[in-house]
C-alpha cells in the first residue's frame, strides 16, 4: 500500500482477503511481498480487473511461484 500511495494512488487495489492470502504466502517476507504483489499488478492489468481479490492472489501464487 505504501508503494502506491507514493505513486499517487488514492484507492485501495488489492482487497482485504488478497492482503491476507499475500501475508500467508509470504510470512510477511518484504522483498516476497512484492515480488507477488508486482505479479498480482501485471495479471490484474492484463485482465483489466481494477481490484486485486483473493482468488487473483491464488492463481498468480499457483501459476508463478509453485
Amino acid at each position: 500500500k505504501t508503494s502506491l500511495t507514493y505513486a499517487g494512488n488514492q484507492a485501495d487495489i488489492f482487497s482485504d482477503a488478497a492482503i491476507e492470502e499475500i501475508h500467508q504466502y509470504t510470512n510477511g517476507t518484504p522483498r516476497l511481498i512484492n515480488k507477488v504483489c508486482t505479479h498480482c499488478l501485471m495479471y490484474g492489468s492484463q485482465s483489466g480487473h481494477r481490484i486485486i481479490d483473493d482468488h487473483m492472489v491464488k492463481d498468480v501464487i499457483t501459476g508463478e511461484f509453485q
